[in-house]
């Protein structure tokens, strides 16, 4: 199975909107390399901007430029694109509605070895919370690339988050993304996995897992967090009669959280969700961490089963 990172596909679409799109600025916090902003610095440098480890002096710059007229990308690690620079996000993009599009990469358990303090696992549930504030997670590295295209044709503040490692390709190279809109990825009648960033080819894993067992599970891609596509959700589970959620974020607040919310009120149905529970992460393998804290296909395939006992 073929596996990119989808900060590497950041950078490249970075690029080409640094040839395509002279409105277009970008700002980094001291981690160009490592978030790929650097590849617009190596296309439109006087377009560039190195704020340096001030990262919430670079929203407030951000905010700025997007009160000027230009279309701004600001990146940093999730752990401080939305902890660090909280109260900028809300009052200086959020509140005016500005044209700022805060990019972070290194979320999830799966940043590894660098521990709780770079692992954000809260940054949906900080983001979504937000007034005015659209939440994009992609699949895979190809609607990463994507995703950044559309976000820059977007006029509003977006938040949106990005692993570090290489994750499966799930979608050709000329996949197309529409804000808001989730994607079907395979029909089934008994149970339906909505998934989110790499927790999606999770989620089609656990698919093949329960096919075997006789289960026909449907599996939608939810990469709009906000605004949650509640027709493509109340289509699919009003259908197979309950739901299992799967992300790589706290169960708090999260892709879960605003499944449960809406089926609550319009379609009230078994939900299981998979996802880091009250707690931080921890140092070790990704691999490693994704099943101490039960992320796994397996675990999907397990809270599949839950959901469906509970259907019945």
């Amino acid at each position: 199975m073929t596996k990119l990172a989808q900060r590497n596909y950041y950078g490249k679409a970075l690029a080409k909107l640094a040839e395509e799109n002279p409105n277009v600025v970008v700002l980094d916090a001291d981690l160009a390399g490592s978030t790929k902003t650097s590849e617009f610095r190596k296309v439109a440098p006087e377009r560039f901007i190195e704020v340096g480890i001030a990262e919430q002096d670079m929203i407030g710059i951000a905010g700025g430029l997007a009160a000027s007229g230009k279309t701004v990308f600001a990146s940093t690690f999730a752990v401080f694109a939305t902890g660090r620079c909280w109260e900028q996000i809300r009052l200086a993009m959020a509140y005016p509605r500005l044209n700022v599009k805060v990019v972070s990469t290194h979320c999830g358990i799966s940043v590894g070895p660098d521990g709780a303090s770079h692992q954000a696992l809260e940054d949906i549930a900080i983001m979504r919370a937000i007034p005015n504030m659209t939440v994009i997670s992609p699949a895979d590295a190809y609607e990463a690339y994507a995703a950044t295209l559309a976000i820059a044709d977007f006029d509003g503040p977006v938040y949106m988050r990005l692993g570090r490692a290489d994750m499966p390709v799930l979608f050709d190279e000329d996949v197309k993304f529409e804000i808001g809109k989730a994607k079907k990825l395979r029909s089934g009648s008994d149970v339906t996995l909505i998934g989110t960033g790499q927790m999606v080819s999770l989620c089609m894993d656990a698919a093949e897992m329960l096919e075997k067992d006789g289960i026909s599970a449907e599996v939608i891609n939810i990469s709009t967090i906000k605004p949650l596509d509640i027709e493509a959700i109340y289509e699919s589970v009003s259908k197979t009669g309950c739901v299992v959620t799967a992300e790589e974020h706290s169960v708090i607040g999260g892709l879960g959280s605003a499944v449960a919310e809406f089926l609550s009120e319009n379609c009230p149905c078994p939900i299981t969700r998979v996802g880091t529970r009250d707690t931080f992460g921890e140092s070790g393998d990704p691999d490693e961490l994704f099943k101490k804290y039960g992320l796994t296909a397996e675990d999907i395939r397990a809270a599949a089963e839950i959901s469906i006992k509970k259907k019945e």
